[in-house]
């Protein structure tokens, strides 16, 4: 396990555990005492750590290396019925961003979602989850897909952001993102969205658009990173922790304005901690949501969809 640097306290503990165990089993000294105190003390360090997260400190579990990615919850929850389909039918095929056909609780879904890598070589490989227009079209051609075969889509998102490369640019980022957004709002079967770890800027927003929209626990959404926004505003990055609070990006705050519709608990200590609970947990909230909407007639489910996003950002004197 890795720990960040808000979590030494606890890793000091869990050392301490560590080490009071293997004197118990290597010598005769009654250690249980011992132990139970200290698995006490780290409870308790665990809960005051915890249930008083900064916005920043959040930020840094979104991004936990142990965190469990896109593929990770679609094997999790799909198991053996998942499809995966490849390219855009234009120009190739983003590993950033994968997709295809899988079943929950029975029920087929179209899934789409941005992919990390767990170490160097496929950070690389999957370009760290930020996608280029060919991933963004790829989305899109199988959101048309599940369109025409009557199949609800499942979108997971977790980017920094889309590619900003030149060479994405010049095949046209913009044109792709918006696109989809223009293209979802629209799409005749239901979307279910959830936020599984990074939800930044456009990149987030092109696959982001959906009838319910949930967040993890421990997971961001906003138009920028912290440290952007820090190095935008105060040509730093040492004010990212400052940038965190005034951006109200954490679920909780994205709850609060009406920006998505409900905050997927994660076990204590975040979804990395208690993996199968997190995978149990969203595969509940999935067919929660599709149980919402499945009996919407497609005017009205089309028709709430426009509603909820045309009301995003008004308010009143």
């Amino acid at each position: 396990m890795e720990y960040l640097d808000f979590e030494l306290p606890i890793k000091e503990l869990e050392e301490q555990l560590e080490k009071c165990v293997i004197i118990g089993k290597e010598s005769d000294v009654d250690v249980t005492p011992t132990c139970k105190e200290i698995n006490k003390k780290l409870e308790q360090t665990k809960k005051d750590i915890y249930k008083n997260l900064t916005a920043w400190q959040r930020v840094q579990l979104s991004r936990h290396p142990n965190r469990p990615y896109t593929l990770d919850y679609i094997k999790a929850i799909c198991g053996d019925t998942f499809l995966e389909l490849h390219g855009d039918r234009g120009f190739k095929d983003d590993k950033a961003m994968v997709g295809g056909l899988g079943k929950i609780n029975g029920q087929s879904f179209m899934i789409v979602g941005q992919q990390k890598g767990f170490n160097t070589k496929t950070r690389q490989y999957r370009n760290f989850g930020m996608a280029n227009p060919e991933g963004y079209r790829k989305a899109l051609r199988l959101m048309k897909m599940a369109e025409k075969f009557g199949i609800p889509v499942l979108t997971l998102v977790d980017t920094p952001g889309a590619y900003p490369g030149l060479e994405a640019e010049e095949r046209g980022q913009g044109e792709a993102i918006a696109r989809n957004i223009f293209e979802m709002v629209r799409l005749q079967v239901p979307i279910i969205t959830i936020i599984v770890g990074e939800g930044a800027s456009g990149g987030a927003l092109g696959i982001g658009v959906g009838d319910r929209v949930y967040m993890l626990e421990n997971t961001w959404y906003s138009v920028i990173s912290p440290e952007s926004c820090s190095s935008i505003l105060w040509k730093s990055w040492e004010y990212k922790e400052r940038a965190a609070e005034a951006l109200k990006l954490t679920s909780s705050d994205m709850k609060k304005q009406k920006l998505v519709d409900d905050v997927i608990p994660e076990p204590l200590g975040g979804a990395h901690y208690d993996r199968e609970t997190t995978f149990k947990t969203v595969a509940e909230y999935i067919t929660k949501g599709y149980n919402e909407l499945k009996d919407l007639s497609t005017a009205d489910l089309i028709a709430q969809r426009m509603d909820k996003y045309s009301n995003m950002g008004e308010f009143k004197e």
